[in-house]
């Protein structure tokens, strides 16, 4: 396990940011959803501690917390006040290693994530970039971390147990650390909790799961919701901030390209936007909008237009107004130990090591029209993935299979 601290003094707040390799890209086949279900149970009781008295303890720590389940990690978030963090890491410990894992409570965890899944089957907009990144990306990097209905229903506590016997374990597991603490005694303290973790024996690796193309979804509803996307560069890129860069530029704010030509000028859609998401070796831009369905080929159209437009380059008024967003946002994230402890871990998965925020602003600064221009040039928006969700199939752009 690696362990990444950044102390500030001035802080009184502490956060950490806990990556373990377990992901849904290791979900077997025939069981999608049991990297989340997992997640789920074990936070249901660890170490002495059953579920309720794990609460308990976290509240009477006065814990900011939360947990995600992403294609190849689990990430387990807690921030608090500074004398908090020892404490909390405790817990957080046997979350990790000694989580009970109550085969009596199985039913109720499943139930939440199959309240997690039937509300993604009642928000169309979540369905549809669900089903984009799938199609978009290859398997099993675009799988959904919430798995399938079908499958969760037929997870067993054998199957709980054994994914985390098998994945929760040291070896690609991130701890970092931000805020007020003091270095050399969390390093002691985190020996202490840690030293002893061993790594489980190596399992066979399931196959990827073989996904069917889809270019629409069949959806009973007035609205019309589209999904467009395409390849970029990841964040260990030399040129990933030339990309990110020129994403803010078509997706930013409300003077952003998208923003000023497909809803304000002429009144397409309610929602339009564009980012750039990034995996360790793979990133693509992702584009959504929702409509009519009256409005939604025009909306289309118009969409894939301003996409095609990119790749004639953006002006230096543009970059500009995206500079003074992204400059508010670094200050926001030093004010923030969750935020940065958040950032210290992610870096060191994605770069293998940790870049200062200073290093950070300073390629910012360095960005130029020019730069992201050719930048553009040589990775111009193409080789589109379209998916669409409503009552019809819309009419793909020339250029678009």
């Amino acid at each position: 396990m690696v362990l990444l601290g950044e102390p500030n003094p001035s802080f009184q707040s502490a956060a950490f940011t806990m990556l373990a390799p377990a992901g849904c890209r290791h979900d077997p086949a025939g069981k999608a959803g049991l990297a989340s279900l997992t997640c789920e149970m074990t936070l249901r009781g660890a170490g002495d501690r059953d579920g309720r008295a794990l609460i308990n303890d976290l509240d009477a720590l006065g814990v900011d917390r939360g947990e995600s389940v992403g294609v190849s990690q689990v990430s387990l978030r807690a921030s608090g006040m500074a004398e908090a963090l020892a404490p909390a890491l405790e817990i957080y410990a046997d979350i990790l290693r000694r989580p009970l894992l109550p085969a009596d409570q199985i039913e109720a965890g499943r139930m939440v994530c199959l309240q997690e899944l039937r509300g993604i089957e009642d928000e169309p907009s979540h369905k549809l970039m669900q089903e984009l990144r799938r199609q978009h990306y290859p398997s099993p990097w675009g799988l959904p971390s919430q798995g399938e209905i079908d499958t969760v229903k037929r997870l067993t506590p054998h199957d709980v147990e054994a994914f985390h016997g098998r994945h929760y374990q040291p070896g690609g597991a991130i701890l970092a650390i931000a805020g007020g603490f003091e270095w050399e005694r969390i390093v002691d303290l985190v020996q202490r909790l840690f030293a002893d973790w061993e790594a489980p024996d190596e399992g066979a690796q399931a196959p990827p799961p073989e996904i069917a193309p889809v270019t629409h979804i069949p959806y009973e509803s007035n609205q019309c919701h589209i999904g467009l996307a395409y390849d970029s560069v990841p964040y260990d890129h030399d040129d990933y901030f030339q990309a990110w860069a020129s994403v803010g530029v078509l997706s930013g704010g409300m003077s952003s390209r998208l923003f000023t030509e497909v809803r304000e000028k002429r009144g397409l859609c309610y929602t339009v936007s564009a980012s750039l998401q990034s995996q360790k070796e793979r990133s693509a831009v992702f584009c959504y909008a929702g409509t009519t369905c009256e409005r939604a080929q025009e909306t289309l159209d118009v969409t894939h237009a301003e996409l095609l437009k990119l790749r004639d380059g953006i002006k230096q008024n543009e970059l500009d107004c995206l500079k003074a967003r992204i400059k508010s946002s670094l200050i926001l994230q030093q004010e923030s130990s969750s935020s940065r402890s958040g950032s210290l871990a992610h870096d060191w998965y994605r770069l293998g090591r940790v870049r200062p925020v200073d290093e950070l602003s300073a390629i910012i600064d360095a960005i130029t029209a020019e730069s992201i221009n050719k930048f553009l040039e040589g990775q111009p928006p193409e080789n589109f993935t379209l998916v669409t969700l409503g009552p019809e199939p819309l009419e793909s752009p020339v250029g678009i299979s």
